[in-house]
This record gives structure tokens, sequence and C-alpha cells, in this order.
């Protein structure tokens, strides 16, 4: 199982009216989020369908836990925690181990240990099964859960299996309320606290698999046109990146390229609804145009004057257009998104969107595990940190017009952004922990090799080859203003070992990820 971590929201977004009793927990009232509107929830169901609002999506194939805790004399939704659920029983011990253990400490770092746990299982039926059949099936799993958290001192008052628009209760066998056949969910938006959330401007953005879909690569009949396309602009690109004069004049080509195709998609009639949003923008966007950028994005320096696209009428169409080369990185050049994807991912984090911020990032690093602009930012994001200090050197950087053609990073940081008044090196000056050593491109053989690895091919060749980076810091300053999720602190590498308190990665589209609030 591939894990990536990502939060979801505040981590505290309501209120319980009286504390629930482990013996009867659909008996108590329950409110959802709002600071002025709250909305009782009083029975499994209500719970049930506050669940995607607690979230900000409707999870898939998941584990959530959301912590209650008591505040005078009135319960209070805390931290929340997903984690996909593993494919093999054999896993579930340790998954739920890993998931409650990473909320109560995440809980604990901020103050506020979970006093109560509600769980969800959530994940469609197989051919042949059925929601009742999901739900005896992931009953141990949700046994594993209780025992996890009572081990704890924390009761779960309620474990909710939500399958084939149907709920069912592992804490009630009252027929009466919780039948053995499962109640049906309500329509989407169509309950009170739906209509809450809306009035309080709480909005749910579906699946996550939706989501990613939107930064996936293209798989129609074009991509081999893409390929085709890819291949041709490394066959000149490349070189001229590798010399010192070719490559300052390919970044301006390159930036000079991204914002006229902006300005095209900023003046594109509007169309309702992302996927349609994202053919248009496919069709405003040639073969030949994205090759150049994606090709000329892998140069550092230019992807991090572009990331300086981040806010204003700017921020808008950048993302657009990242989200557009990151699904034309098609066939043998899916690592090249590792770039879109985080500028992508930036954007997002810069413009308040965390939950397309950190997916977006955990893609990049499924597309390269060692691309550490990325693995900067996805934990900065996961802490809960404030993109400002980012986004003010970026400023600073992009202000200062100083050429950014002549330096690039030593072998362990060449994957952060550089150091300077560039928008490169201005924000490696907010990432503290990245070494940020500077030499000539062209003082040596051996960095005139390196480049040519990081740019994507040997000297000689004509097969471009994916970037590495190792390294990993921590961006950014602690928001004063809310309460965010805590971290262990461990860098993000992007490989299997992820927890659900705030580490791991991704793969493009994969299952099984694991977030924290």
């Amino acid at each position: 199982m591939t894990n990536h971590s990502e939060t979801t929201g505040p981590a505290e977004n309501g209120d319980i009216s009286q504390a629930a009793q482990p013996d009867r927990p659909h008996r108590d009232p329950h409110e959802s989020p709002g600071d002025e509107h709250q909305v009782t929830l009083r029975t499994p169901a209500e719970l049930a369908d506050a669940l995607p609002y607690l979230l900000g999506y409707r999870p898939e194939d998941s584990i959530v836990l959301a912590a209650l805790r008591d505040r005078e004399g009135r319960g209070r939704f805390g931290g929340r925690a997903r984690l996909g659920i593993p494919a093999s029983p054999a896993d579930w011990a340790g998954a739920a181990g890993q998931l409650v253990h990473g909320l109560v400490t995440g809980s604990e770092r901020r103050g506020a240990r979970p006093e109560q746990m509600v769980v969800y299982l959530c994940q469609e039926p197989a051919r042949g099964e059925t929601g009742r059949d999901v739900m005896e099936r992931l009953r141990p799993l949700a046994q594993k859960l209780r025992v996890e958290c009572g081990a704890l001192d924390i009761p779960v008052v309620e474990a909710l299996c939500i399958s084939d628009g149907r709920f069912w209760s592992y804490c009630c066998d009252e027929e009466s309320c919780c039948p053995a056949e499962g109640l049906p969910m309500g329509p989407p938006g169509t309950s009170v606290l739906a209509a809450a959330a809306t009035y309080a401007g709480i909005q749910v953005r579906g699946s996550l698999s939706e989501l990613r879909a939107r930064l996936l690569p293209r798989e129609d009949a074009v991509a081999a046109g893409q390929v085709a396309a890819l291949d041709a602009a490394a066959a000149t690109l490349v070189s001229r990146i590798l010399d010192a004069d070719g490559r300052a004049e390919v970044a301006e080509e390159t930036l000079g390229a991204a914002e006229r195709i902006m300005r095209r998609l900023a003046e594109a009639p509007p169309v309702s609804g992302g996927p349609a949003e994202d053919r248009r923008d496919d069709q405003l966007l040639g073969h030949d145009e994205a090759a150049a950028l994606i090709l000329g994005l892998q140069d550092r320096t230019t992807r991090d004057r572009a990331a300086a696209w981040m806010e204003g009428d700017e921020a808008a169409p950048a993302m657009r257009l990242w989200r557009a080369l990151a699904r034309r990185c098609v066939g043998p050049y899916g690592e090249h998104a590792a770039a879109p994807l985080t500028l992508a991912g930036w954007v997002a984090w810069s413009t308040g969107d965390e939950l397309e911020a950190r997916e977006a990032l955990a893609m990049a690093l499924g597309a390269d595990p060692d691309y550490l602009f990325a693995r900067l930012l996805h934990q900065a994001c996961n802490e809960g940190l404030d993109p400002e200090s980012i986004r003010r050197c970026l400023r600073e950087g992009r202000d200062g017009g100083e050429d950014a053609g002549d330096a690039t990073a030593d072998d362990d940081t060449h994957d952060a952004p550089s150091a300077g008044r560039q928008p490169a090196r201005s924000s490696a000056a907010s990432l503290p922990a990245a070494r940020r050593r500077t030499r000539s491109l062209s003082s040596s053989p051996h960095a005139v090799r390196r480049r040519a690895r990081a740019q994507g091919r040997e000297p000689g060749t004509a097969t471009p080859r994916p970037r590495s980076a190792s390294g990993a810091g921590s961006p950014g300053t602690a928001r004063t203003d809310r309460t965010r999720p805590d971290d262990s602190g461990a860098p993000v590498t992007g490989r299997k070992a992820a927890r659900p308190d705030g580490a791991g990665t991704a793969g493009r589209g994969g299952r099984g990820d694991s977030e924290c609030t």
C-alpha cells in the first residue's frame, strides 16, 4: 500500500451539545461545522451525512477518524484522520494502530487530546458483493480500531460503515434504529447540515479521484502526438539548456510562452464544471507549446521564476496551465510531471486550496519521489505553515530582476529553489533546512554532467531521463491564526512507509493515502 499524507480542513469545526455516551452513542445530539450557525446531529444517519463536510470531500475506500473533546460542557469535533483501507486484512492491525496513534499524537501536540472518537469505514462493493457484505467484511477492521482507541482510554462512541448508498452502525444492534439491512443515505446536499454548510461557505469537492483526474496524464488518441512533440522538443532544448547562454535564452522563451498561454486561457469563454474547463484548456494548448514548456520547466530556476505567478489575477490562469501541462506528461515523460504538479500544488496552497495542494504535491512526489521542492512544500502544507513567507520571497525575487541563468545548486539540492534575489534563490531562503551552495554551470565537467542528468539526459544522448534530488527542510513560518495539524517533522520521502500524522507520498492517482488534521 502506497501512502501519502494530507490535511483536510480546520482541526476544530464543530460542536457536540452533550458528550456522547459509549453505551448509546446514537442517542446523543451532535452538532456540525459552523461557528455561528450550529446544527444538531442526533442519529447515525446525521453523523454519516456530516462526513463529507468534516473532510471537505467525499472519501473513497477510506478509514476516517473524527476526534471529539469536551468544551464547557459541550463536545466539539477536533482533528480528523484518513487512511486508505489496506487491501490485505493482514495489514489492518498496523493501519489501525498507525491511524489512531497518529491522530492522538497530533491532537496532543495541539493541546487537545481526544476524549471520544467516531469511526467511519467507507468502501463500495466489489463485483458480486452487496453493501452488507462490505460491512461484514470490514467488521474486524472496525473492531481493531475500537481496540486501539480503547487502549488509549478513548472510547469509540460510534462506528459506521458507509457502502452502496447505505450505512450500518457497528455500535448499535437495535433493529428499531439500526436494522441489519442498513439505512439509506439521503441524497447529497439535501440535509439540514448541507444547507447550513452551504450558508457557511463550506464546500464539498467531490471525491479525491475526481480531483486527481484533473492532473493525471491523458490516455486518449492524441497522447501519441504529444509524445512525438516532447521527443522533438527534447532533441533541441536539452542541449541548449546545458549551455550557459542557451539556458538563459530557453528560460526567457519558456516564461514568455507561459505568459502568452496564460492570457489565452484567461480570455477564453467560461464553461461550467472542472471536466469541461479542462477539455477547453486542452484544446487551447498545442502539442508543441506544451512540450516546450514541459522541457523548459525542468530547469529549476525557470520553474522558480514561474512559481511567482501565485496570487492575484495571475493565479487562476497559472493553475489552469500547470494542470494542463501535467496532463501532457504522457508515456515515457511521466516523471517530467513533477515540475508542473509542484507548481500546481504551490499555487493551490498559496491561494488557500489546501486539499488540491496536498494532492498535487503528493502526485508530484509520485512522479519523482526525490523532487525536493515538492517534498518541502508537501511537508510545510501538512504542518499547517503559512505560505506567506514563500510568497514574500518570490515577490522580492521577481522584483529584483537578477539573472538566474548562471548558477545551479550542488547535487544534494539541485531540485531545491536556489539562493539569491531571483524567485528561485529567494524561495530557498524560506526553506532553512536546504543547503544553498551554488556554483557556475560551466565551472567543472562534473557540474555539466550533473546538470545534464538534472535536465533529463546524459551528454551526447537524445533520450530524456528523470531528474533526482535529495535533501529535506521545512519552509515557511507557523501560522498563529488557527489550529493546524502537527507533524513528526520527518521529511517526506515519497516512499511507502507513510504515517497518518503527516509523512509519505502517493503515486499519481494512487490509492491508500493518509491524512490527519
